[in-house]
């Protein structure tokens, strides 16, 4: 009787999920331990979230950052399943998923991502918009299409957050809307960007004092409504005129998670080994947004893009360790720098010994996350489309 082949399903195709897909589709299986794997995702395509914020200018398009997991799996021998997960069950080792599809599995990679928490103040679910998907961009672009093709005189955006989202978002905007756009920042805390390095926040408050960005520091918001947000600053609260209003704090972890039966952190984070396995639950592994580990430094391991993509290289290695009797290697956390894009044209970089900003930066940042992308051939396209484009805006000058 054949022996069926062992399965690994991974759920959520973010960083985290398809680049440990695509390490383990390079591992050196052989013919009888080489698994089955399933990655799936509710969305059909990846998501390159750094570069969102370019589909707000144009600077680029949704193929460049968010390809077809189709594409990208083919000839990897990745099974692509599109669908959302309602639940696990470990006891069982089985995934459901909305449409009545059931997944058994050997070895669980949890790498859904978080979620955007719209219930912090009232009126945000029915009138903040979040930005983390492309559906979200695309909510975002058909919104701010219906503003620039009325009578207003001024668009008034309210941004909620003074993180990197925010910050990101309201540069572009500005630089979008130009004259037209009122743009305010609103912070809780007594700076924007906290944790990051003094460079790179010097340079984003900057960008945002060029573009006329108001920056509302130490201030909370106490409702929103169609066409007004109530502010509150050292006990005063003021409502104000806005047109839209989009809402970037906080990260909360989804339901599935919240009612698996695993080792987790006040934040809901699922607690991990630097193996990257969960605690109690060998078969699980776990990274990106949901976890709380350490490395084999002790060092705490951040929830970034650039933390998931670092573990999924040991989540692939990890799984196909496993599965074939060699020994699990602790993950070891590089920081490499942080990079925020800082309007069009701009950006700032802070990282492995230098510092940069401005169209320097911006070019930096392009080839660092060219680099990143997730297959060769995606890296080909997208980069000769960016070669190609100065050439085709100078014809296009030309032509006029």
């Amino acid at each position: 009787m054949t022996q069926q082949p062992a399965r690994i399903c991974i759920l959520g195709g973010g960083f985290g999920g398809l680049y440990t897909a695509l390490r383990l589709s390079q591992l050196p299986w052989t013919k009888q331990e080489k698994p089955e794997i399933v990655l799936v995702d509710r969305s059909d395509r990846f998501l390159f979230s750094p570069l969102l914020y370019e589909l707000m200018t144009g600077e680029l398009q949704t193929w460049e950052i968010a390809p077809p997991f189709e594409e990208l799996l083919a000839g990897t021998g990745v099974r692509f399943c599109q669908g959302t997960v309602v639940g696990v069950d470990l006891a069982a080792k089985r995934v459901y998923l909305r449409d009545g599809v059931e997944l058994a599995y050997d070895r669980l990679v949890l790498s859904l991502g978080g979620e955007t928490p719209l219930d912090l103040a009232p009126g945000a679910v029915e009138h903040g918009l979040p930005f983390r998907s492309i559906a979200d961009a695309y909510r975002l672009e058909e919104r701010l299409r219906v503003l620039e093709e009325s009578e207003t005189d001024k668009i008034r955006v309210a941004v909620v957050g003074g993180g990197y989202v925010g910050v990101e978002l309201a540069c572009k905007l500005a630089d979008r809307l130009q004259d037209r756009g009122r743009i305010r920042l609103v912070e809780q805390a007594d700076q924007i960007l906290r944790t990051s390095p003094d460079f790179n926040r010097e340079a984003a408050t900057k960008a945002l004092e060029t573009r006329g960005v108001w920056v509302d520091l130490e201030t909370s918001v106490d409702a929103i409504a169609a066409d007004t947000i109530s502010l509150t600053y050292k006990g005063n609260t003021d409502t104000i005129p806005v047109d839209l209003v989009l809402w970037t704090v906080g990260t909360r972890v989804s339901e599935v998670i919240n009612a698996l039966p695993l080792k987790k952190n006040l934040r809901g984070q699922i607690v991990v080994t630097p193996t990257l396995q969960a605690i109690d639950y060998p078969d699980v592994f776990a990274l990106g947004d949901l976890v709380d580990g350490k490395d084999v430094d002790g060092q705490q391991v951040p929830s970034t893009a650039q933390a998931a993509f670092q573990q999924s290289d040991y989540a692939g290695w990890n799984l196909w360790a496993s599965l074939t009797g060699r020994p699990l290697l602790p993950f070891r956390y590089q920081h490499l720098g942080e990079m925020l894009a800082l309007g069009v044209n701009g950006a700032t970089l802070t990282g492995l010994g230098f510092k940069l900003d401005g169209s320097l930066a911006y070019v930096a940042r392009r080839l660092a996350y060219l680099y990143r992308m997730p297959t060769l051939e995606h890296q080909v396209k997208v980069g000769l489309n960016w070669i190609a484009q100065p050439l085709r805006e100078a014809i296009a000058q030309f032509d006029r």
